[in-house]
């Protein structure tokens, strides 16, 4: 069996030191469509060094290593072909918020492994921390199509009930064609998101956008419409990928808004809001730490 459950979530932790500046900030804001219209004051937070300030899921790709859902298949006990892949889901918790620019030492090591039958999770979890203290805690959930059937412990099943009511704000956000062109530049070579010939080995009709992408473009929205724009503001965020989306069709993003609690649903305009993102949900402080 290609995973080893046990071998995998036995296996030390590993340990690396990764940094940043304002350039790879402004860049990642750029890959999640930051900076329409350019000159907007708004979207100068997220492109102008003298303005800047960190949208927490920078964090997926701080130090432009692999991503979890490639580097989790270089961890002890897990092999598996890259095209059997697909991103089940990523939460994100932010200890204080992040530095334009930093070095911080990361730990990663597989916290679960789950038998769902017909395929396998795994749970790969990163903590990074500077000399102040602990940054942040990411989890990516990787999905191995195949690789179920072991009688392995199948993982949480319960799902939050989905919001009720209408949505408080529902915005829309074009994707542009080369997003995930540009998206990638921040790390994540995975060549689904490019090359045409992968995508349709991996069952695609074409390059899809990365997960993580949308991830990042639905918390902007978030932070822009309902958190006046401070960033500082998101304590946790979390989602599960519901659907592929491609570079050209057009997110809805529906927010409800409760207390300290942004409850989120992402679907695709072009495809009769076809899920995108569900299960997602943005924890926030009421000012600015």
């Amino acid at each position: 069996m290609p995973i080893d459950a046990a071998k995998a979530v036995a296996a030390e932790p590993r340990s690396g030191e990764i940094s940043w500046t304002a350039k790879d900030v402004q860049l990642y804001h750029l890959g999640i469509g930051a900076g329409r219209p350019a000159t907007d004051p708004a979207e100068l937070r997220y492109t102008l060094e003298s303005r800047l300030q960190v949208l927490p899921s920078f964090a997926t790709v701080a130090g432009s290593g692999a991503p979890g859902v490639i580097s989790g298949l270089s961890m002890p006990g897990v092999e598996v072909e890259l095209a059997r892949v697909l991103h089940g889901g990523q939460s994100l918790e932010i200890h204080r918020p992040l530095p334009v620019e930093g070095t911080a030492t990361t730990t990663s090591r597989i916290a679960a492994v789950y038998d769902k039958g017909k395929a396998a999770v795994l749970v790969l979890r990163t903590e990074a921390a500077d000399a102040d203290g602990p940054l942040w805690t990411n989890d990516s959930q990787i999905f191995v199509r195949g690789e179920g059937g072991w009688g392995g412990d199948r993982g949480p099943s319960a799902r939050p009930e989905p919001p009720t009511g209408e949505p408080d704000k529902i915005v829309e956000r074009p994707i542009r064609e080369d997003q995930a062109l540009l998206y990638r530049l921040s790390g994540d070579w995975n060549p689904l998101h490019a090359d045409p010939d992968f995508a349709a080995k991996a069952g695609f009709d074409r390059p899809i956008l990365h997960g993580l992408c949308t991830y990042g473009i639905t918390l902007k929205a978030v932070v822009d419409t309902l958190l006046g724009g401070e960033a500082g503001r998101v304590r946790a965020y979390a989602t599960r990928f519901a659907g592929v989306v491609y570079p050209g069709e057009t997110l809805r993003i529906r927010m409800w808004h409760r207390g300290d609690t942004v409850r989120v649903a992402v679907g695709v305009v072009e495809r009769d809001d076809a899920p995108a993102l569900t299960d997602t949900v943005v924890h926030h402080s009421r000012v600015t730490s």
